[in-house]
């Protein structure tokens, strides 16, 4: 999938630290070279650590972005993990991963436990050392763009876990400049494939393209976009998209990687009516936005380890 994505001129790495794996992997690239019709393959993979990047031969500040699924928590090293992660992405270049978070510090026997460990429970993140963790590497502050809680349904290991609970979340972070505090007003231009319509940034923004009204016997209905048809005029700001007011923090980030070019930028205190939208609260916190999930569709939060296909794990 990422082959396609990235075309023909883009590149992808693969790293793992087993060779078994690695040649699982490899058995399937030229087939995939030729359904997408490519000359040549855009895929590598090689042996390493995700503590160790650069030693696998990843260079420094060449990686746009990092993806990565349930697999941080199997490192006993997080700190480094994410420091190798900013040191071999390019400037803006974005960690966008998925991974098991706990609800507090977790207690030793619960990290030595071996069942709990291979669950992918026993070396999961507290969620706020995250966020220390992040800002200790150089990242921005980690977006929080999806949560889902994991349940387990084995009372031995329920009892050794005690009071703990763990989710399942997604978290964006970006190597950009820090600083810069000023909210400003954003407008998405539709360009991002597979978004033409409207772009989830994280669980706080949904950037929506304003498509051209319809007329029915000169009769405008309500839009967004400034148009002329039937001699019948609707004004607004953008033919694009919705003006969307995002904090400092996302600014930033827009205008430091690689949706530059996906947003058009209106200084802060710029007019935004009628179709100015104005951003919900933010959420950092996978465990209040499981909440507001299950508050708006019962059952829709739960979810596997690193997954929305199983209830529950640790069966």
């Amino acid at each position: 999938m990422l082959s396609q994505l990235v075309g023909e001129k883009g590149h992808v790495t693969g790293i793992d630290m087993t060779e078994d794996q690695l040649e699982v992997a490899r058995t399937y690239v030229d087939y995939h070279m030729k359904e997408f019709g490519y000359k040549k393959t855009n895929v590598s993979f090689v042996q390493g650590y995700i503590e160790a990047l650069t030693d696998a031969g990843l260079e420094k500040n060449s990686f746009d972005i990092i993806i990565s699924n349930c697999v941080v928590n199997l490192s006993p090293d997080k700190k480094r993990v994410l420091a190798e992660a900013y040191s071999v992405l390019k400037d803006g270049g974005e960690l966008y991963f998925s991974d098991v978070y706990s609800s507090g510090r977790l207690t030793e026997e619960i990290k030595n436990h071996t069942v709990l460990w291979g669950e992918c429970l026993g070396g999961a993140l507290w969620w706020k050392d995250l966020l220390q963790l992040a800002e200790e590497v150089g990242f921005s502050r980690p977006r929080l763009v999806t949560a889902s809680v994991i349940t387990v349904n084995n009372k031995e290991l329920q009892d050794v876990l005690g009071d703990f609970k763990f989710v399942s979340a997604t978290y964006r972070l970006f190597k950009v400049p820090k600083g810069n505090t000023k909210a400003c007003q954003v407008i998405y231009n539709g360009d991002i494939t597979g978004a033409e319509d409207s772009f989830q940034f994280d669980c706080q923004y949904l950037f929506k393209v304003c498509r051209a009204p319809q007329y029915k016997n000169k009769v405008k209905v309500p839009c967004s976009c400034t148009v002329y048809a039937n001699d019948v005029k609707c004004v607004c700001i953008s033919q694009a998209g919705d003006v969307v007011e995002v904090d400092g923090e996302v600014a930033t980030v827009l205008t430091h990687s690689r949706f530059t070019e996906d947003f058009t930028f209106q200084p802060p205190g710029a007019p935004c009516e009628p179709c100015g939208v104005k951003p919900k609260t933010g959420v950092v916190d996978p465990f209040e936005l499981v909440a507001q999930l299950e508050k708006q569709s019962p059952g829709s939060a739960t979810g596997g380890c690193c997954s929305t296909q199983s209830a529950a794990c640790c069966k």
